[in-house]
């Protein structure tokens, strides 16, 4: 006679399937990434964020292509597989994980993401692989932060002086003269690439606004205020009887996602690796301006593709951290536009100060809010470059255009490129 087991038994047994299941997936140990599959952004949750490491491996000069398209393959599909054998050999020696992979050309470098998991430090695994022959070099993930306060209360009282009913709300439409600036330039046939978190595309005051927009950080698709904001202070479309206008309406922007809103405590934050991906876009798309409101420990990768970028000409533009400004980064690399708000000292003397507080923008949901930070300062230089360069034909350099370092003088900027009165225009 066949013996039937208890229902409770039964009711088990798909339960001790799953369990089965999982322990034979969890045996054969993680998937490597495909190389141009896309890494989730980090956990950021306290004790459980991944702790991980970038090795960068040459890609040897028959790869290096400098007027390849991003994401093109990695050149011959042996080398390609011959690095990757490399990463996982490294790894298994290192006692750690491959979890992504990615060819740079621009800078002829392969980059692959390292997980640690166990108690050893970020440095002490970066000095290890630094030292393995045939890696180029290593460094930590390293985290970047939107530099921003937080926005006060209060009404905006609607104004009706430039179609566009906030327009007098905005500290740079008196300080900076913005409709008389308006009137010698727009920006008009300027890209400028805001590297930052997600743009609202649908805000009436960017619509028509955007030259394109690529996501680099994943399964997060909704708007954040970081990045609609810094958008709407550069290039809010004007004389449309809503909202605000921006500092260069006329300008384009290369809208690149790279950060994202925590999920406690709504900080804006970027990595290593989502930043250098916004920024070979903005370089291999010839982004003239490139606005990178942040700051950030200093990183040898995004060291190399600021430099790439200036050295083609773009004009970078980033935000000083008033809190420690010189050891804000990238801001006072070779080349970059440094910007902080009115909170910056006076001794800063080599960087400019713009509007950044209570400046009002635009913000996600067809909203319009005051926001305050040197982030939002940085914008608004990015917004005059854009002025400058379609004056100057895109050739001058931003220093020598905006002249002597400290509080900006908008009016006198855009005079000495153009025909407008100084005098006139300050008043």
């Amino acid at each position: 006679m066949t013996r039937r087991l208890p229902r409770a038994l039964l009711n088990l047994a798909p339960v001790v399937l799953l369990l089965a299941v999982m322990a034979a997936a969890f045996a054969l140990g993680p998937v490597p990434a495909r190389a141009q599959a896309a890494a989730p952004p980090p956990t950021l949750s306290g004790a459980s964020e991944p702790r991980r490491v970038m090795m960068m491996l040459d890609l040897g000069p028959e790869h290096y292509r400098s007027g390849s398209d991003y994401g093109g393959g990695y050149g011959d599909a042996m080398g390609a597989k011959a690095r990757l054998r490399f990463a996982r050999k490294v790894a298994r020696e290192h006692r750690l994980a491959v979890v992504d992979s990615w060819p740079m050309p621009l800078i002829g470098v392969d980059c692959i993401i390292l997980e640690i998991r166990d108690a050893r430090t970020v440095d002490a695994v970066v000095q290890e692989l630094s030292g393995v022959p045939g890696v180029s070099w290593s460094q930590p993930l390293n985290e970047f932060e939107m530099l921003e306060a937080r926005p006060p209360g209060g009404a905006v009282a609607p104004a009706v002086s430039y179609n566009d009913r906030l327009f007098s709300a905005q500290p740079a439409a008196s300080l900076w003269h913005l409709a008389r600036l308006h009137a010698v330039a727009t920006g008009r046939g300027v890209t400028v690439a805001v590297i930052d978190s997600r743009v609202d595309l649908a805000h009436p005051d960017l619509a028509g606004q955007i030259a394109g927009s690529v996501d680099f950080v994943p399964n997060r698709p909704q708007a954040e205020r970081h990045g609609t904001g810094v958008a709407g202070i550069i290039a809010a479309r004007s004389n449309n009887a809503q909202g605000i206008a921006g500092v260069a309406p006329g300008a384009r922007i290369l809208a690149l996602r790279a950060c994202w809103e925590r999920s406690s405590g709504g900080a804006t934050v970027c990595d290593s690796l989502t930043l250098a991906r916004a920024l070979t876009y903005a370089i291999e798309h010839g982004a003239g301006v490139m606005n990178m409101s942040l700051t950030g420990p200093h990183d040898p990768l995004i060291t190399r593709l600021v430099a790439l970028a200036t050295s083609r000409g773009a004009v970078v533009v980033a935000a000083i951290d008033e809190q420690n400004p010189p050891a804000s980064f990238p801001a006072f690399l070779p080349g970059v536009v440094s910007v902080g708000d009115e909170r910056l000292s006076d001794r800063s003397h080599s960087a400019y100060k713009a509007p950044g507080l209570d400046v009002l923008t635009t913000q996600p949901e067809g909203k319009w809010d005051l926001v305050s930070g040197s982030s939002y300062a940085a914008a608004h230089v990015s917004g005059l470059v854009a002025l400058l360069r379609q004056l100057t034909g895109n050739h001058a350099s931003a220093d020598a255009l905006l002249g002597p370092h400290g509080t900006l003088d908008a009016c006198a900027a855009i005079a000495r490129v153009s025909r407008l009165d100084r005098v006139a225009c300050a008043r």
